[in-house]
């Protein structure tokens, strides 16, 4: 009797043991905002060094496997602009209009720009796995490059409709503004035909302080950052009736 408890407790022990070899830790979201900012500004530098724009302007990863992109530029090396806010923009050279429009992206603005633009705006989440900080893709909030194919006009992150709107869901619910302040840096093209080839103009990546932080929001993004890759095909002052 003795020693078939003394196999059952070591048996025990043993699936105890694989059990816990078997576990994923899970990520733990940072009390210290502090820690939250240091990780979203260590795995943004980790994501310029790791993508280039391709041939029209796309993102994408360096492959450790095809030597076809060794001699592609890292975002990191496409002059990146780092704005106070730290939110950053890359002007992607011989794609910018030219004359372009000037965009005003100030919402409460009598002559806010309306937008109509080929994108991809994806979110990630800063994580730290064992020492190792890097963005982790958690989903798209706009992808007409690779979904419908045709160009969007005013997504509810750049404009929220005064009609959504109330006291408890200001502008600052829906509208991401470190997207809208990066975009100021832009300029729209002046009605491009909706069968254009998207020829990217840039990239625009918002760090969650300058996004929703830790704020409540209407996509339920907290600690998020987000990565704008665009084309805006047209640009003109907002009609009153898409107010």
């Amino acid at each position: 009797m003795k020693k078939i408890f003394l196999y059952i407790l070591a048996g025990s022990l043993c699936f105890a043991a694989c059990k816990k070899d078997d576990e994923v830790e899970t990520f733990v979201e940072p009390e210290d905002i502090n820690v939250r900012n240091s990780y979203d500004e260590q795995a943004i530098q980790k994501f310029m060094d790791n993508n280039y724009l391709d041939s029209q302007g796309n993102i994408k990863a360096f492959s450790s496997t095809d030597a076809s992109d060794d001699n592609e530029k890292k975002l990191s090396q496409l002059s990146p602009q780092t704005l106070p806010s730290g939110v950053i923009y890359i002007k992607r050279d011989g794609a910018q209009p030219n004359p372009g429009v000037t965009l005003n992206t100030d919402s409460s603005s009598t002559d806010a720009t309306l937008i109509k633009t080929m994108m991809r705006a994806n979110y990630y989440l800063a994580t730290d796995a064992d020492g190792n900080v890097a963005l982790t893709y958690y989903g798209s909030l706009l992808n007409t490059l690779d979904g419908s194919g045709s160009p969007y006009t005013d997504p509810t992150f750049y404009y929220a409709k005064k009609s959504l709107l109330s006291d408890t869901k200001p502008r600052s619910y829906y509208e991401i503004p470190g997207f809208k302040e990066g975009l100021k840096y832009f300029q729209g093209y002046n009605n491009l035909p909706n069968s254009e080839l998207p020829n990217l103009q840039g990239v625009i990546i918002v760090p969650s302080k300058a996004a929703f932080a830790r704020n409540d929001n209407y996509y339920g993004l907290k600690n998020i950052t987000f990565v704008f890759n665009f084309q805006i095909y047209n640009a003109q002052t907002r009609p009153a009736d898409q107010q």
